[in-house]
């Protein structure tokens, strides 16, 4: 059986303990060493190459996420399963940024662990049910307060620019190769996502974004 090679980083020897003794009782897990601290953990990975890290975020001398965020530089076919008691907003999206395959509370069950390591392996990601749903939260909080200039198109930015340089939609048409008809669909578009109602709001607009100068 094809084992998965596991290195477990905790700066808490207990915790190492316990989640080694979990993991003996697979046979398709392999504990192949042991990190108390964050440049231990990318040393470690470096020497016995595990298939995942299993890592804490608190630990002397470098923290999980930055010992997260070297290993994915140095070996980005090593998989990290961050584990650890902190599961607010602010830590997840962390965890995210820097890397992470996978996010676990420590409040979780053994069997979460088990399903989570099984997932990384097979090159899935893994996040715990509420893990997930503060990710999910906070997307659509962003959402609700998204920049309407986000949501123009990269055409439609293009004929934005145009437009409040003075352009008229025939001069536009024949600088992009498009008909007529297709930039006033764009610039339509545009001034509706943008809540803009004629030429001046627009060159206005454009200035305050500093696409175009006040001079022009």
């Amino acid at each position: 059986m094809d084992k998965t090679r596991i290195l477990i980083a905790d700066d808490h020897a207990l915790m190492r303990d316990g989640i080694r003794a979990l993991l003996t009782t697979h046979e398709d897990m392999e504990v192949v060493g042991e990190a108390a601290d964050g440049k231990e953990a990318i040393e470690k990975t470096q020497q016995l190459a595990p298939d995942v890290v299993i890592m804490d975020i608190s630990m002397p001398r470098m923290d999980g996420l930055e010992a997260i965020r070297r290993i994915r530089k140095k070996q980005p076919g090593v998989k990290t399963l961050v584990l650890t008691q902190h599961d607010n907003q602010e830590y997840i999206l962390s965890v995210v940024k820097a890397g992470a395959s996978g996010f676990l509370p420590k409040k979780a069950v053994s069997s979460d662990l088990i399903a989570a390591l099984r997932a990384l392996r097979k090159g899935e990601s893994f996040l715990h049910p509420q893990a997930a749903s503060i990710l999910i939260a906070s997307y659509l909080q962003r959402t609700d307060s998204l920049d309407p200039y986000d949501t123009l198109t990269a055409r439609e930015r293009e004929i934005l620019k145009l437009v409040a340089e003075g352009h008229t939609s025939r001069r536009i048409a024949e600088m992009l190769y498009l008909s007529v008809k297709t930039v006033t669909g764009h610039r339509n578009k545009l001034m509706q996502k943008l809540d803009l109602h004629n030429r001046t709001e627009l060159v206005r607009y454009a200035v305050r974004r500093r696409l175009i100068s006040s001079d022009a």
